[in-house]
């Protein structure tokens, strides 16, 4: 009796074996014996990705005189963004929108970045509503790359030319957010990663720094 239950014990345990190996490949998963190719496949998108560059869109806001050009280009390590001085320059009535892509490359790898300024953001006596002209443009890149993806016939490779991330600089007054601060974010982040960069943080104290940073973390 006790050589017959070896038996049924013996298969099951070789079942069970198989079962687990064929569920760590997969159902139906086999071998090939030949080199067939695609195992190759991801070193050919690798190529491919490096070779068309990679496609960033970086959006900056703020009130003008609060470094924004001089962030950009250090982030960067080149002249990313360097307006041109208008000696007799008056502030914009309205928010506008300015674009303007550059080709970076490093180690051999192409980055397309398009920077999105916003001059005039902030700068009017009366801000009601000043932010709609950023929400506006971050929507309409989002319904030109949809429109493009769904045509028919439709480019090989789309443009990407939505806002992948907003830099949203905030004067260091020391007294937390501005209504206006508060307001541009929360209209923009449900449609754009939105990170608040305390522009000339080196003008505060240690201890002013950590009191603001906490305060824009209660706002």
């Amino acid at each position: 009796m006790r050589g017959n239950s070896d038996g049924p014990v013996a298969v099951a345990n070789s079942t069970s074996a198989e079962l687990s190996n064929l569920s760590s490949r997969g159902a139906g998963a086999k071998d090939t014996h030949s080199y067939v190719g695609f195992a190759n496949f991801p070193n050919q998108v690798f190529r491919r990705a490096v070779k068309n560059g990679f496609e960033f869109t970086l959006m900056v806001v703020g009130q003008s005189g609060l470094g924004k050009s001089t962030f950009i280009n250090s982030l960067f390590s080149t002249e990313v963004n360097n307006p041109a001085p208008h000696p007799e320059k008056t502030l914009a009535p309205t928010t506008q929108i300015e674009e303007k892509t550059v080709r970076l490359i490093e180690n051999g790898v192409a980055l397309n970045l398009t920077l999105v300024d916003c001059p005039g953001f902030g700068d009017a006596i009366d801000n009601n509503k000043c932010w709609e002209p950023v929400v506006d443009f971050v929507e309409r890149k989002y319904l030109e790359y949809f429109s493009e993806e769904t045509k028919i016939e439709r480019c090989a490779i789309i443009p990407d030319k939505r806002v992948h991330l907003c830099l949203y600089f905030i004067a260091p007054t020391g007294h937390g957010l501005k209504q206006l601060d508060i307001e541009f974010m929360k209209r923009l982040h449900e449609r754009v990663n939105v990170i608040p960069v305390i522009a000339k943080a080196d003008t505060m104290t240690a201890d002013e720094l950590i009191r603001f940073k906490a305060q824009v973390r209660q706002s």
